[in-house]
């Protein structure tokens, strides 16, 4: 390129000057379209029915996801207790489970689920609920919020349902890109729930490595095509 400014008496100023702005262009179409995710801990106001009566607590919840091929693995936890029992509940007595709702690209929800209390929870002392794992498989794409929903606690062969009553903000919020890559779906999504809660998982990521791939390529694209129109309006601006 150089060579042929040289022969050809121009100064390769102002396409120099173009292809760099075409380079930074491209270097921000690659950021501003990278996968985003926000996630917060938000207070929700469970509401319980129990076997001796109706029970209330505020529980602090946040929702963490961990991207998984074509799927996000969501980790529901709480940190602060939601119920209690006026008798002692074992090793193992109580098993929670709990549904996450979705909203904005898609509709649904999520069914997530905890292991068994690994010590005993004594009477009359605020249940603490191990974290809760679970599946979550885009159908669609766009931008998907996951909200707390029902609670359900089953110890001693009984069953307490606490509902969020305060219309809580959602915990996390993902752009994904489901299999069929457009649009929303409502209805339920592909989600499973996993018995072993766990404590691990990252906050947040998103989105899966192929991507920022495509996109790079796409920069790679816009600057080519930005070097070869400056070198048009060279020779053309030489014609004239």
């Amino acid at each position: 390129m150089a060579r042929f400014y040289e022969q050809h008496g121009r100064r390769p100023g102002r396409a120099a000057g173009l292809a760099a702005a075409v380079a930074m262009a491209a270097g921000s179409v690659v950021m501003l379209a990278a996968p985003a995710a926000h996630a917060e801990v938000v207070d929700v106001n469970y509401q319980c029915r129990t076997p001796i009566g109706n029970k209330g607590a505020v529980s602090p919840i946040d929702i963490r996801s961990t991207a998984d091929g074509g799927a996000y693995k969501l980790v529901m936890s709480f940190q602060k207790g939601v119920s209690s029992s006026p008798v002692e509940l074992g090793k193992g007595a109580m098993k929670p489970s709990a549904l996450i709702k979705l909203g904005g690209a898609e509709s649904g929800t999520v069914p997530v689920a905890g292991p068994p209390n690994d010590k005993a929870i004594p009477a009359n002392t605020p249940i603490k609920i191990s974290d809760l794992s679970g599946t979550y498989t885009p159908k669609g794409s766009g931008k998907v919020t996951f909200t707390a929903a029902t609670l359900t606690i089953k110890a001693l062969g009984t069953t307490t349902t606490c509902t969020p009553s305060n219309n809580p903000k959602p915990s996390l919020t993902l752009d994904v890109k489901g299999a069929g890559g457009s649009g929303g779906t409502s209805g339920n999504t592909g989600a499973s729930a996993a018995g072993g809660g766990s404590s691990g998982g990252e906050l947040p990521q998103t989105g899966p490595a192929d991507s920022a791939i495509a996109l790079g390529t796409l920069g790679g694209t816009v600057l080519l095509a930005g070097a070869a129109g400056a070198l048009w309006l060279t020779r053309r601006h030489q014609r004239v």
